[in-house]
């Protein structure tokens, strides 16, 4: 069975929607890099480890990652999954878990990377947004795609609303991507692209605004 260590910073409801499901793997400890992070106390409610390496106690990106490396090593993980983490990883980190570094991201890569991707859909009146799943590189939110969700945006949509539709489908392909994982359906191959061993997507289209009948 593999080894999962989850990455948090917060409430971690994407860390929270994975404890809850029945997954192929051991999740064996939750890190937190911050000490008051909600998501926490509800790992430990579910017996998992927990950790907090704190990006206050060092001064700067390097020895921060170096010692959330070191912690995170001691759990022996096949994969490391960002759930709402909230601090941008530095190359020689990233590098050292290559292929095994997961992320959530809260748009439809490669459009909108980095912060406030609702905001910025709204803004540019796009039609169709989401949510990607998808392994770490050193290029900020650019890396290889598991899997994404796509939804509507809606003519009467809010920066909330929109951001609460998209977390719903975050908790539907999240867990789907870490089964995936874990079965070695999904792997990084070694020409940095994503290779799927199961079957060939449905090929159903999502139109928004629908299209009407004749």
């Amino acid at each position: 069975m593999k080894n999962i260590v989850i990455l948090i910073s917060g409430r971690g409801s994407n860390m929270q929607t994975l404890l809850n499901e029945k997954l192929n793997c051991n999740i064996a400890a939750v890190i937190s890099s911050r000490a008051n992070a909600g998501g926490l106390a509800f790992a430990q409610a579910h017996g998992i480890a927990t950790v907090v390496v704190a990006h206050t106690d060092h001064p700067d990106r390097e020895s921060f990652d170096a010692a959330l490396s070191l912690e995170i090593d001691r759990f022996k993980p096949d994969f490391v999954v960002l759930a709402g983490f909230m601090r941008i990883l530095t190359e020689k980190f990233v590098m050292h878990y290559t292929g095994r570094l997961i992320n959530i991201h809260p748009s439809l890569l490669p459009a909108y990377a980095g912060m406030h991707t609702h905001a910025r859909a709204l803004q540019d009146g796009v039609k169709i947004h989401g949510c990607t799943v998808h392994f770490v590189t050193p290029d900020l939110d650019h890396g290889p795609v598991i899997i994404q969700a796509a939804i509507p945006v809606l003519t009467d949509d809010t920066e909330h609303s929109l951001s609460a539709r998209v977390l719903h489908e975050e908790h539907r392909i999240y867990p789907q991507a870490i089964r995936w994982l874990c079965s070695g359906r999904i792997e990084l191959n070694d020409t940095g692209k994503v290779t799927d061993h199961g079957r060939s997507p449905s090929g159903v289209s999502l139109i928004s605004p629908a299209l009407e009948t004749a």
